[in-house]
């Protein structure tokens, strides 16, 4: 606990930048969804026959994974892309269903006598609605607001995946550190906020279905209206003007890269530079970086050439940059000067596993895999020069099939027993801090991935000055510095800011 305090006190303006985000995403959403659910829901319990398809519809929506949801809508024009955006569309969607339902359901349920004698007053359709079946359908209307509210919240931590910040920054930045403060610094206002969130619209519930006055429930009502309108309503996140956008996929080598380009870029330029850090894997950054929601992010020469563009691999450095190099220039992209360290994927295993059974290759290892269990990344399971192909080319043969887990856990998986073999990045600092030991790719299977910055041309040429800063990276990060860096950040968890702060001072 006492780690958890330190750490919001030294991240003091930026934990409470990402709770403004959090909440803004959620407020934002909710009130969306209001708007649309509830005029929905009176729609559907005027047509009993259309209200059936309606709600089939929503919970269709609901069944749809979060992280799955914002990978669908990443190419979508106008209401896709990376950052809020796509992420209010995703907590809009996901908070429609209850709101539906609970409309239908409270105005359903009102007495057909009631209606009766308004209809006999001489109401109109719209002044019965307005005068009588909404407010006697309130507190049912208020129950689904405060289910979709709270599910907001749970649903906002997953947006950082695709940039659109909030307290899910923490939680991913935690398990691709592997460091449980962060990850908590993250959960535990999350947890909290959804317990704020549910008391708060439970008592304004309880409030309407209470009728005590007027007066009362209007108090209530205010109050609430209030609170929301009060929340930080513009947009965040969104790109400013000048502003050069980075980006990084979700693990700790990545962050430490576009950080390590936003301060060369800062330095350099003098220009405005977002971080759009910690996104999800290599489709949702190629992506980005197509839709020009980010203009620069690091990838591996390898990867791009496997699992980007789809073209067999090579195992010639040179000849899968230029490869590369000239697919990403047909799409409005440059590749630029590699930083200088190759980060190939590194099949590991126990220091101790490796001594005591003379474990040098992997070739060595195929032996012992019959009674091993393998944990592998989700990119590394699905990937042209993944799993595989890796099996065919050795004829890697497990007691099961591989255990699928997040990359930066796989380490300590493998170091605790829970599996016996992974493939992790050859420049992790984990490798050393766990007593790890690479296996030595004999057969060539794994093609180079030289680390690159990759950038939208139409940002080089609006910013030459841009081309110039990271040009002058080129060859300065050795395998070395890499591992270097990484182990400060993973296993002294050190700021990366200021890691890469002090790399570029010695440079």
């Amino acid at each position: 606990m006492t780690r958890l305090l330190a750490f919001w006190a030294s991240h003091r303006a930026e934990f409470v930048s990402l709770l403004a985000q959090h909440i803004t995403l959620v407020a934002v959403s909710t009130l969306a969804a209001v708007a649309i659910g509830i005029p929905l829901g009176i729609f559907a319990a005027r047509r009993p026959r259309l209200s059936a398809p309606i709600v089939g519809l929503a919970n269709v929506v609901q069944t749809i994974p979060s992280l799955a949801m914002f990978g669908f809508l990443l190419p979508v024009p106008l209401v896709g892309g990376i950052g809020a955006r796509a992420a209010i569309v995703v907590l809009i969607l996901y908070g429609l269903l209850p709101i539906v339902r609970t409309t239908i359901t409270g105005l359903v349920s009102i007495d057909a006598s009631i209606r009766e004698a308004g209809v006999a007053m001489g109401m109109t359709p719209r002044e019965l609605l307005r005068l009588v079946e909404l407010p006697l359908a309130l507190p049912s209307i208020a129950g689904g607001v405060r289910v979709a509210a709270v599910v907001g919240v749970g649903s906002a931590t997953i947006a950082a995946a695709i940039g659109a910040g909030g307290l899910g920054e923490y939680i991913y930045r935690g398990l691709s550190m592997v460091d449980s403060t962060v990850i908590l610094a993250g959960a535990v206002p999350a947890a909290l906020l959804a317990l704020v969130v549910d008391a708060g619209l439970l008592w304004v519930e309880r409030q309407l279905s209470a009728r005590r006055r007027t007066a009362s429930r209007r108090a209530a009502i205010a109050a609430v209206a209030v609170v929301l309108l009060m929340l930080p309503l513009a947009a965040f996140g969104g790109r400013s003007r000048g502003a050069i956008v980075v980006g990084s996929k979700n693990f700790t080598e990545q962050v430490i890269l576009g950080e390590l380009l936003a301060q060369a870029i800062e330095r350099d330029t003098g220009l405005g530079v977002q971080r759009r850090l910690n996104l999800g894997g290599t489709l949702i950054c190629d992506r980005a970086l197509l839709t020009g929601d980010v203009d620069v992010y690091v990838e591996y020469t390898g990867t791009a050439l496997t699992a980007v563009f789809h073209q067999p691999a090579k195992t010639d450095a040179r000849a899968v940059f230029d490869d590369v190099r000239d697919q990403y220039a047909r799409t409005g992209r440059t590749l630029l000067p590699p930083l200088g360290f190759d980060n190939t994927f590194a099949i590991l295993v126990r220091g101790s596993d490796a001594r005591a059974k003379n474990l040098r290759t992997i070739e060595d290892a195929v032996r012992e895999a019959p009674g091993w269990r393998a944990g592998f990344g989700y990119e590394f399971l699905e990937r042209p020069d993944g799993y595989p192909g890796l099996a065919a080319a050795y004829g890697l043969r497990f007691a099961a099939a591989p255990r699928v887990m997040d990359l930066a856990l796989s380490y300590r998986a493998l170091a605790s027993g829970q599996v016996d073999l992974i493939a992790g990045d050859a420049t992790a600092g984990l490798i050393r801090a766990l007593d790890l030991v690479q296996l030595e790719d004999t057969r060539h299977y794994f093609p180079p991935y030289d680390a690159a910055p990759v950038a939208r041309a139409a940002t080089l040429l609006k910013y030459p000055q841009v081309r110039i800063a990271l040009e002058r990276l080129a060859g300065r990060v050795t395998a070395a510095d890499m591992r270097s860096l990484n182990y400060a950040a993973d296993v002294e968890h050190r700021d990366v800011p200021q890691i890469v702060a002090e790399f570029l001072k010695s440079k």
